[in-house]
């Protein structure tokens, strides 16, 4: 690896084979050992992925099929024995996109080891077949986005006493996609025991595996293998595969990794059958969606620190509504109770309603419904609004942070204009975020010397932390109660809001 001033960084390092020839679409095997010192000066290939303005045909400069990689950055000097805190970041992307390769600086000289993962997107991500269904009935399938997780973590767990890190004190988080797997690896069993606190930055917390519907052991025959294999067979067809047998299979795995990517596309580019399926409810790996897990109480039982930032995305994202009375109308007889909510005054913007439906819906109320769960079993819950907007960035976000924007703040990571300095503010909430990130890594309390109290979330109080449009992070209950409330009693009385196209 290399130093960087106080810290020590090792890029590109193997956590398992790479997964292409007759191991696209298997669980992550195991690396082949190297003799001598491997260079791990520089990063590792993102998973193969379209990407902004990526010609048909082709894949983001820097991707490949050959991509499970992990990256660590340690204090500088720190020594097996020293029993640091870990961190284990997954990256968002909607599982088509996004990359591991960041800075873990910001942790490591605060005494942190910070890990980063790749794993696979799309299709290679997430693939099903009948033959592949057939094919090795001892191996799990489907999801291997999750499995190749997994596999990071059992390296993390073998690996990081070398570096100074303790096995027995492992943080995951993750943002969107990532903050998705999250829940996922909170509910999928053979996770267990891999990390002991969790943290998820816009994960949903209700999210479903091919349905928004709570799956469990005991209906999960009802969309597994059907759905996701029809998706894989549709994209076989588009390619001109026909048959779901062995030979099939051998043809989808002789696919270029460019045709396999597809330009990211979900469904034929004419708006017909779907082609990506998204994770996948397998029964043996993905035994049931977090929904129905945290419903039971079958969840790690780990601290958990959950939030979003104010105003997530906006536009027909979750609803197609183009007026406000179309979209209180979806919520039936809690129409009057919705409007209330969201626009007591009836002054508010359409513009405005519908991002913060979208937020609530999306993210707000499903990371409330998890930090409740959480906190029904005992374990410590701590709830985050990010509210905060950079004085560059207040004309484009004029209801609020979008989505993603918390994540520089938390890796005290922030861009900076060539020649110039960091506006003071946002420094200063970057020092409060990236410290309440740290605690939690070594304790699974967010609280220290230097920052404002973060109170435990107990839904009695409903007491969160703000970090308010002016940078100053206060304990307050939770503004958005209204509306949080109503999306929930909408989502128990059957879901009369269900999302279109997520």
């Amino acid at each position: 690896g290399v130093k960087e001033g106080d810290v020590d960084v090792f890029r590109g390092v193997p956590f398992a084979s790479p997964p292409v020839g007759e191991f696209r679409w298997r669980p992550p095997q195991p690396v082949t050992p190297w003799e001598g010192v491997r260079d791990a000066k520089e990063f590792g290939p993102s998973c193969a992925q379209g990407g902004w303005g990526a010609a048909p045909g082709t894949i983001a400069e820097g991707s490949s099929e050959d991509c499970l990689y992990l990256n660590v950055w340690k204090p500088a000097g720190a020594r097996q024995g020293a029993k640091l805190p870990v961190m284990v970041w997954i990256h968002g992307g909607a599982f088509v996109g996004g990359s591991g390769n960041t800075s873990g600086n910001g942790f490591a000289t605060k005494g942190v080891i910070l890990v980063s993962i790749n794993y696979r997107l799309g299709r290679l991500g997430h693939f099903a077949f009948p033959a592949l269904t057939a094919e090795h009935p001892e191996e799990p399938k489907g999801s291997y986005a999750y499995m190749d997780q997994i596999a990071a973590l059992k390296w993390v767990q073998q690996n990081i006493t070398a570096f100074g890190g303790d096995p027995k004190n492992v943080t995951i988080f993750g943002f969107s996609a990532g903050g998705v797997s999250i829940h996922s690896l909170m509910t999928i069993p053979s996770a267990r025991g891999l990390f002991q606190k969790a943290i998820g930055h816009s994960s949903g917390g209700r999210d479903g595996v091919l349905t928004g519907r709570p799956i469990s052991k005991e209906n999960a025959s009802q969309y597994y293998p059907v759905s996701a294999e029809t998706t894989g067979i549709n994209f076989a067809r588009k390619h001109g595969i026909e048959g779901t047998d062995a030979a099939a299979l051998a043809k989808l795995r002789a696919m270029k990794v460019e045709e396999i990517v597809d330009g990211g596309q979900e469904n034929d580019g004419q708006g017909g059958p779907r082609i990506y399926s998204g994770p996948i409810l397998d029964g043996k790996l993905v035994v049931e969606n977090s929904t129905a897990a945290y419903n039971a109480g079958r969840h790690a039982r780990v601290p958990l620190m959950i939030g979003c930032n104010s105003a997530e995305i906006g536009g027909a994202f979750v609803n197609a509504s183009s007026t406000k009375e179309e979209l209180f109308s979806m919520f039936g007889e809690l129409k009057e109770e919705a409007r209330a909510a969201y626009d007591p005054d009836g002054t508010k913007d359409f513009a405005e309603v519908q991002t913060r439906f979208n937020t609530d819906k999306v993210w707000g109320e499903p990371a409330r419904f998890a930090a409740q769960s959480v906190a029904a079993k005992g374990n410590p819950a701590y709830i985050f609004l990010f509210s905060y907007v950079p004085a560059g960035m207040q004309q484009r976000m004029r209801f609020g942070p979008g989505h993603g924007t918390d994540i520089s703040f938390v890796f005290d990571n922030l861009r900076v204009p060539e020649g110039g300095t960091a506006d003071p503010s946002d420094k200063e909430v970057a020092r409060i975020m990236n410290g309440y990130w740290v605690n939690f890594a070594k304790t699974g309390n967010p609280n220290g010397e230097g920052l404002p109290q973060w109170p435990l979330f107990n839904p009695k109080t409903n007491q969160i932390l703000d970090v308010q449009p002016d940078g100053k992070a206060v304990a307050k209950p939770d503004p958005r109660k209204a509306r949080l409330d109503v999306i929930e009693k909408a989502v128990n009385a059957g879901d009369k809001i269900q999302p279109n196209g997520i």
